[in-house]
């Protein structure tokens, strides 16, 4: 059966919103990326067969099919094509799935899988209404559409209504919330401090760390805080960071291992993508790791390390519940709470994490999923070789 290997990943640091990456035109951000990958794997770049990135909020410097502009901002060859692919906050991690089934199918031996994305400079959302007022359109996706209204009727679809359902679902009180935030602070401290990143991380100027993780932050500043919609649980706190950054990864067959002598760090396992209720939204996680474990024929104690995205922690908190597995395993150097979520990178950036910790602790199986927006999921399942 062909494998599918990861040879390399690197990630930039994330930049806080304003912070040390805000000015950074995303091509240069991406093409950062792809020159350290590049450089570490010690791959020619011609022999790359495609560049798939992520990226949501393809307007101005994010337009134009970024994995192309990157590639060759970063002067790399020419003849190597790119592709951008939007799954929402799951686009890097789709297109780490795109690369690897590319590999796996037979047609492709290697492939550069990444993401990239300029919060600062592009606020989300903001294509598209940019694409949207010229033509005169009001209302976002859903808006006008007959056959969604007949279905979903005038429900309120944006992610804070839907991280709300979740904590109502599964009970999920403000407290829990904020103690769940401050860990993840704290783990990424104490991750930072210890220099678990620094492998995985290629300094950007002088952005050398995350910029997100708050050492002032604490549990009376969190109950403080407004919630965002009124009468609410979910405060700014229990949130994912606005950010910049970039990822990238490269996958390799194993015909591409052994004709560029290269030394896999591990192999995809298992990928899939589910969805679930789309007003909701952000609870597909829960049925999508369910999916894949039953794929695999493996138990969620079989998994000795877990990613999953941070978007708001009621996300977080009911995959725990639901999935019973133990939180000493999960985002054990925080999340996108603490470090921030630059929504087309994070896919790359949380496997680029979650390989270099697989390696730190001798772990064998990690697990990666995501929320994304229209109630979806993936997860990928890697190996440590």
């Amino acid at each position: 059966m062909p494998e599918a290997y990861i040879v390399e990943a690197v990630r930039t640091p994330v930049g806080r919103r304003g912070g040390g990456l805000a000015s950074v035109h995303p091509a240069d951000l991406g093409a950062h990326v792809l020159n350290a990958l590049v450089a570490r794997s010690g791959i020619d770049p011609a022999a790359v067969d495609d560049v798939v990135f992520g990226c949501l909020d393809t307007v101005g410097p994010q337009a134009g099919d970024i994995a192309r502009t990157a590639w060759l901002a970063a002067g790399l060859p020419e003849e190597v094509p790119g592709v951008t692919v939007d799954r929402q906050c799951g686009s890097s991690q789709q297109a780490v799935h795109f690369a690897a089934q590319a590999v796996l199918s037979g047609t492709q031996d290697l492939v550069v899988a990444g993401g990239v994305q300029n919060m600062s400079m592009i606020p989300i959302a903001f294509a598209s209404r940019q694409a949207a007022e010229p033509l005169g359109l009001t209302g976002g996706p859903f808006h006008g559409s007959e056959g969604w209204r007949a279905r979903y009727g005038d429900a309120p679809v944006n992610q804070f209504h839907g991280a709300e359902l979740i904590a109502e679902k599964w009970r999920i009180t403000r407290r829990d919330q904020e103690e769940f935030a401050l860990r993840s602070h704290r783990r990424a401290l104490a991750a930072i401090d210890t220099g678990r990143f620094t492998r995985e991380t290629a300094a950007y100027g002088d952005v050398t760390t995350d910029e997100g993780p708050r050492r002032d932050t604490s549990a009376e500043k969190m109950a403080g805080l407004r919630p965002v919609v009124e009468g609410g649980t979910i405060t700014a706190a229990c949130s994912s960071q606005v950010s910049d950054g970039a990822a990238a990864l490269l996958l390799a067959s194993e015909d591409a291992v052994r004709a560029h002598g290269l030394t896999p760090r591990a192999r995809i396992h298992h990928l899939s993508a589910r969805g679930e209720d789309p007003i909701r939204m952000l609870s597909a996680p829960i049925p999508a790791t369910a999916h894949a474990l039953k794929k695999t024929g493996l138990a969620i104690d079989d998994i000795d390390l877990v990613e999953i995205n941070e978007a708001f922690a009621p996300v977080v908190l009911a995959w725990l519940k639901e999935t019973g597995a133990d939180p000493a395993r999960v985002n054990v150097n925080g999340g996108a709470i603490a470090l921030g979520h630059p929504l087309g990178a994070t896919g790359a950036k949380l496997m680029t994490t979650l390989l270099h910790e697989l390696e730190r602790t001798g772990g064998r199986y990690g697990l990666q999923t995501m929320c994304e927006g229209g109630g979806q999921a993936n997860v990928t399942i890697v190996e440590r070789l």
